[in-house]
């Protein structure tokens, strides 16, 4: 409860509220009991008083069998309508809410001033942030009950909440204007054009859209461009290749800055890309696949001698791949010198190897090696049924990867050597590849390399990179990982799917429009979940 309902809650029932943390004490109010009290105190014609006089008083129960107020009132199997054939208990322990009535319970009069004492706040409250009430769900009020008619910063706002199209974005405004509920001066024919000003950052080749000044153009997004804190993501889904700037800790939206479905990932059309949004101009680290990194770095692809862009690890060789940790280091990338085919694209450190990437390695790995007639193999087909068991050693992604963790009962099917790498892989999730990162991470991904040695899995690049390579990692992945831009993929999905055989730079710049916030500092009862941008000051 907010301090204002505490202090409603005093004037109308003439009871201060009991802050003891008490484990049978229930410590959360409904939302029109709220909504009732604040209005009550602001005098409002809508709430004038609540139901009964005296409110419900719990007291500690002596036990759950006969004086338990929640044990003992059945709730199951009745619906919405029939929810007044509930019988409630008459217990010592709840004593009923007591209806008003004019002689012994009348309804009180709101005062017309009312202040708060030093007493009124709990510890917890004082430590607390105030501004912060008004950002729940549960704990906002309105600050009026006048209609509140809707401007153009707040209907652009709930259009892009509400992830709505040109069309019913003009069909909501034309509803609100019917029914008298938007401000004068509003307009609801500008969402037709509402992405021209950021088609301008925009160019259109023959088989490509890119931004044409990526730091004008976040300036109209309502931010400052820091290279520091952003990342150049490129990869490639089934239908288009892209390239996106994404947040450093995944506070603000992710930026696409070129894509193309017609252009596959190769190194010619990676580096003419890149000249196309003037890398060299900011020169941001750049994550991605390994396969990513590879054509950045100018390697050939494939199943080649020597893969690693760090170090002369021979793939080959897999005598050597669990006893050899220290490999030549590659101090030179000359074109036609191991592997290596072309000059690199990028400086080799502002490369930013991929945590998700080398998770769906790792547990490829281990399921290929696990048996294939064994309790724990039978019980992943289970788990994926239309999956065959060919198939099923590469199908992981990050959901299906957190389904399988999360899953105990396939923890229990597996025994000795396989349960021992499982465990060491979980937590080389848990306090390395992900958010958290362990003092003694060396020791966990050393662990990890051993238990998979003894299970029998061969060394790929991703565990080689683990094994040799661990300082190259950055200090906290879960901030870099390469996972957000998977989730633009699922973000943009939507856009393409509206713009469907016309991908250009409307569609960018419509995408763009959303990530803008024009009334910032609007508090509402519903939060959204989405990231945007602020204007800036």
């Amino acid at each position: 409860m907010t301090q204002l309902l505490k202090k409603a809650y005093e004037l109308y029932f003439d009871s201060k509220v009991d802050d003891a943390e008490k484990q049978w004490k229930p410590n959360n109010i409904c939302s029109i009991s709220a909504n009732t009290l604040a209005g009550w105190l602001r005098k409002s014609p809508k709430h004038k008083s609540m139901p009964f006089g005296v409110p419900v008083i719990w007291r500690e129960l002596t036990n759950h069998a006969t004086d338990c107020y929640f044990c003992m009132t059945v709730i199951k199997g009745f619906s919405f309508k029939t929810r007044k054939s509930i019988s409630y208990p008459d217990i010592e322990s709840v004593s009923k809410p007591i209806p008003h009535n004019p002689v012994n319970c009348p309804v009180p009069i709101s005062p017309d001033s009312y202040s708060f004492h030093s007493d009124d706040f709990s510890e917890s409250d004082k430590q607390a942030n105030p501004e912060s009430t008004n950002d729940s769900d549960d704990n906002y009020i309105p600050e009026s009950d006048e209609i509140h008619l809707v401007n153009n910063a707040n209907l652009s706002d709930l259009i892009r909440d509400l992830a709505l199209t040109e069309g019913q974005a003009e069909l909501l405004g034309s509803r609100l204007k019917q029914w008298n509920l938007l401000a004068p001066y509003a307009k609801i024919c500008n969402f037709r054009f509402r992405h021209k000003e950021l088609m301008l950052y925009f160019t259109s080749d023959d088989s490509m859209c890119y931004c044409n000044d990526v730091k004008n153009h976040m300036a109209h997004l309502g931010h400052e461009h820091e290279v520091k804190n952003w990342r150049l993501f490129i990869d490639a889904s089934k239908t288009s290749l892209k390239f996106v700037l994404l947040h450093n800790g995944n506070l603000l939206p992710s930026i696409p800055i070129a894509y193309s479905t017609q252009l596959k990932e190769t190194y010619g059309n990676i580096g003419n890309v890149l000249i196309k949004i003037k890398y060299n101009d900011y020169k941001w680290r750049v994550c991605g696949d390994l396969k990513v990194i590879a054509i950045l770095m100018g390697l050939q692809l494939g199943y080649t001698k020597f893969c690693c862009f760090l170090c002369e690890w021979n793939n080959r060789d897999k005598v050597a791949h669990y006893t050899k940790k220290i490999w030549p280091i590659r101090d030179r990338m000359e074109p036609g010198h191991k592997n290596v085919l072309h000059e690199p694209l990028v400086l080799k450190k502002d490369i930013i190897l991929p945590p998700l990437h080398i998770k769906l390695g790792l547990i490829k790995n281990f399921v290929k090696a696990l048996d294939k007639t064994s309790d724990a193999f039978t019980y992943l087909r289970s788990m994926f049924p239309r999956i065959s068991d060919a198939k099923i050693k590469g199908i992981f992604v990050g959901p299906q990867i957190r389904k399988v963790i999360g899953d105990k009962h396939f923890q229990d099917m597996l025994n000795g050597k396989d349960l021992e790498a499982w465990v060491a892989f979980k937590s080389l999730v848990f306090n390395f590849l992900g958010n958290n990162k362990s003092n003694s991470y060396k020791e966990i991904v050393e662990q990890c390399i051993n238990a998979f040695q003894k299970m029998g899995c061969n060394m790929s690049l991703k565990i080689h990179l683990l094994d040799s390579h661990i300082d190259f990692f950055p200090e906290c992945l879960g901030e870099v990982s390469d996972e957000h831009g998977e989730h633009f993929h699922q973000e943009i999905a939507v856009m393409e799917s509206r713009y469907q055989g016309r991908w250009s730079s409307a569609m960018l710049a419509d995408y763009c429009w959303f990530l803008q916030r024009d009334a910032p500092e609007a508090k509402h009862r519903r939060k959204s979940t989405c990231k945007k941008f602020k204007p800036l000051s």
